[in-house]
């Protein structure tokens, strides 16, 4: 029975992944931070008796990182790797404390390295692994009032087309999995870095960010889609191997939407636009009513 390690599995994207591998008969391994949330897990877990093993990982923790990896390979080497753990947040930038931009990075990229460290000498030597790596559609379209959040997934897109090149050589896969806007506890988890004021000077920044993300909530892609989509990458043969799977209508709109348009364009959508003309720039460039 092949492998998987899945960080980040308490809720959403995590969980809805460590059952739908498990359901495709892998072996889970399912990282958590907080034990005291697994129940979510453990109950479907327990009721379709699916191989599933919630284990204690912290991934900004190096030392709970190995230990996670220890347990996980006394069972067998780690086949698949999907690195969802993350955190958000919603401040522009001159609001966001340094040291929550620095926390940010550290769940998002740092504790998708220190994964992939642990698995990659042993993938190397085998000659075979998948790393999947759970972006975002804001790895690819840099986000204004989301700037700590989307450069942390820029940074794991750029780590994910690099180490693929890297690995490539020796069977090891990378695929970068680009969720749009999914229905997860993210939101309210990152609600303490997350500033609507008023009477801020980026107030009308803040509120069409959050029409952006309404926009998401009304497509409505689940949890579910995402796993489905890791599942697949995994799973397709080698000619049809690809780096990049977005996922949703709002990411495929999206990242096809910022290829089109100029660097400048994007730019200059951040000018004193009414609501209706964001709103109509927002429709003709990328296909989505706010």
């Amino acid at each position: 029975m092949k492998i998987a390690v899945i960080s980040g599995t308490s809720t959403g994207i995590g969980l809805a992944s460590a059952v739908g591998f498990a359901r495709a008969g892998y072996a889970v391994f399912a990282g958590m931070r907080n034990l005291a949330k697994a129940d979510a897990l453990r109950d479907i877990v327990e009721r379709e008796a699916l191989s599933v093993t919630v284990v204690p990982m912290d991934v900004t923790d190096g030392a709970s990182v190995a230990e996670a990896f220890a347990r996980v390979e006394e069972s067998g080497p780690v086949d698949v790797l999907v690195n969802n753990a993350g955190i958000g947040g919603a401040s522009p930038l001159e609001l966001t404390p340094e040291d929550e931009h620095r926390s940010i990075f550290e769940v998002n990229y740092f504790g998708a390295i220190r994964c992939i460290q642990a698995v990659l000498p042993s993938m190397r030597e085998r000659g075979s692994g998948a790393i999947l790596n759970v972006t975002s559609m804001e790895g690819i379209v840099a986000t204004p009032n989301q700037v700590a959040y989307s450069a942390s997934k820029w940074a794991l897109e750029c780590a994910g087309e690099a180490l693929a090149h890297e690995v490539y050589r020796f069977g090891v896969r990378v695929m970068n999995i680009e969720p749009g806007v999914v229905q997860t506890k993210i939101f309210e988890n990152s609600a303490p870095a997350t500033r609507y004021i008023k009477g801020s000077p980026y107030q009308t920044l803040m509120r069409r960010n959050g029409k952006m993300f309404a926009a998401g909530f009304r497509i409505g892609t689940a949890p579910e889609a995402v796993a489905d989509a890791m599942l697949e990458a995994v799973e397709s043969s080698e000619t049809a191997y690809r780096l990049r799977w977005p996922v949703g209508e709002d990411a495929l709109s999206m990242a096809a939407g910022r290829r089109r348009i100029s660097d400048e364009q994007w730019v200059e959508m951040g000018a004193d636009l009414s609501d209706q003309e964001y709103s109509q720039a927002y429709r003709d460039y990328f296909g989505i009513d706010l």
